[in-house]
């Protein structure tokens, strides 16, 4: 974080501050930037929840899921004292009279200079309601900065997102609105731009005339666990495909922007959308597959079929598995086939990209009778952070026999 953004004084508004999401990722995030003196103690933060617990309870909760998640604690309590619980009814008007009253006194209290940050971690059907009464009962009409920042799911479709889109700038203009992917703020996935873009040796090859395919994989161990109801409404196609997966396609074939400002990026991440084959229905059945995880084992441990998860219909044909080939049509990409795959359940916690480039012209080594493997650049993102190249040398024996070898370019001990 650059200097001029440190220490700015701000209150921070979790709408659904007792869910999964601001548990196992907000509030270890937000720890994380404290930790390391990228907020000021001029800042609070308030948990919005329906259910009836004290604030002592609430923060007891916080600090159990940033320990579970956050590996050095260190001022965790001094943290702590910045955390406080509201219960709030979403719908009812007269709920934001009091949240109005305790964001005053708050905002007395830090000397927060009435800078206001609201994070809806919410279902998306709630982000028009919570909007419209943020401005009418006055919780925006402050002399400082105001920001809602949006999580995905936006709408369940083009129609009912432009509906919310319409709706929400009635009461943020478009510069304080903030639509966010969290995966675009893990380190690995804004390093392939860097990686592109900052390196001669790549850019001359990112193309039709010398890689075959990429593969984007993003595979996960757990299943839905309390996010049943969630995943019953979106599956694996609106839960990642959508955004987490096509954000990452884009992120690797896109054009270099003119500049890093975000609307140039934008720009160009939207060329690369406009440019996806649509399919129909029969290129839909030849292109990707859908799969549900069953009851099994996971190291060494029974799991729950996903039918028998809670909240889930028994007889649900909702996607927990998607994989599937996409097709750039553009001069660049033309004849690439772009592979991506998701699923919960799975082997192993695993995000990852690989670059497959085309075979050489000719093996000078046939008589060996070893194909030779392809080069690959393969960018782990999680869990283990790193980029290498699989090459083709030299086996360490009299003769000439070819052997895969690794380059490691970097990984997380190295940076």
């Amino acid at each position: 974080m650059s200097t001029k953004n440190k220490h700015i004084p701000c209150l921070i508004t979790i709408f659904g501050a007792t869910g999964d999401l601001s548990h196992r990722k907000l509030f270890p995030s937000i720890f994380h930037l404290y930790q390391q003196d990228n907020l000021d103690e001029h800042i609070a933060i308030i948990g919005i929840g329906r259910r009836d617990i004290t604030n002592d309870d609430f923060r007891n909760q916080v600090k159990s899921s940033i320990q579970k998640h956050v590996k050095d604690t260190n001022k965790i309590d001094a943290f702590m004292e910045h955390v406080f619980y509201h219960r709030h009814d979403v719908s009812n008007e007269e709920s934001y009279q009091e949240l109005l009253d305790f964001s005053n006194e708050l905002d007395s209290q830090f000397e927060l200079k009435g800078n206001r940050l609201f994070y809806l971690a919410m279902a998306p059907q709630f982000f028009g309601v919570i909007s419209d009464y943020l401005k009418s009962s006055g919780l925006t009409d402050t002399k400082g900065f105001k920001r809602l920042v949006i999580e995905k799911p936006f709408g369940s479709d083009l129609k009912s997102a432009e509906a919310l889109n319409n709706q929400i700038r009635k009461s943020f203009k478009e510069e304080e609105i903030y639509r966010i992917d969290h995966y675009l703020g893990k380190d690995m996935v804004q390093n392939i731009e860097v990686l592109r873009f900052a390196n001669a040796m790549f850019e001359p090859l990112w193309n039709n005339k010398y890689i075959s395919n990429i593969q984007v994989t993003s595979s996960e161990i757990l299943g839905v666990e309390d996010r049943g109801g969630y995943y019953e409404s979106s599956g694996a196609l609106k839960d990642m495909v959508q955004n987490h997966m096509l954000q990452m396609v884009a992120l690797l074939a896109m054009e270099a922007p003119i500049s890093l400002n975000s609307e140039d990026i934008r720009a160009e991440k939207v060329k690369v959308l406009k440019s996806l084959r649509h399919f129909q229905s029969e290129d839909v059945k030849k292109n990707f597959v859908r799969g549900q995880y069953g009851e099994g084992y996971i190291d060494g441990k029974q799991v729950k079929a996903y039918r028998d998860e809670d909240r889930v219909a028994d007889d649900s044909n909702t996607p927990t598995f998607v994989s599937g080939k996409l097709t750039i049509d553009n001069f660049r990409w033309a004849g690439v086939p772009f592979y991506i795959r998701t699923g919960k359940r799975m082997k192993s916690k695993t995000i990852q990209v690989v670059v497959e480039f085309k075979e050489v012209p000719m093996n000078l080594y046939y008589e060996t009778d070893k194909l030779l493997d392809s080069n690959l650049l393969v960018i782990n993102i999680q869990p283990n952070e790193g980029v290498s190249l699989h090459l083709n040398a030299k086996k360490n024996t009299q003769g000439i026999e070819t052997e895969t070898c690794s380059i490691v370019l970097f990984n997380e001990r190295s940076r």
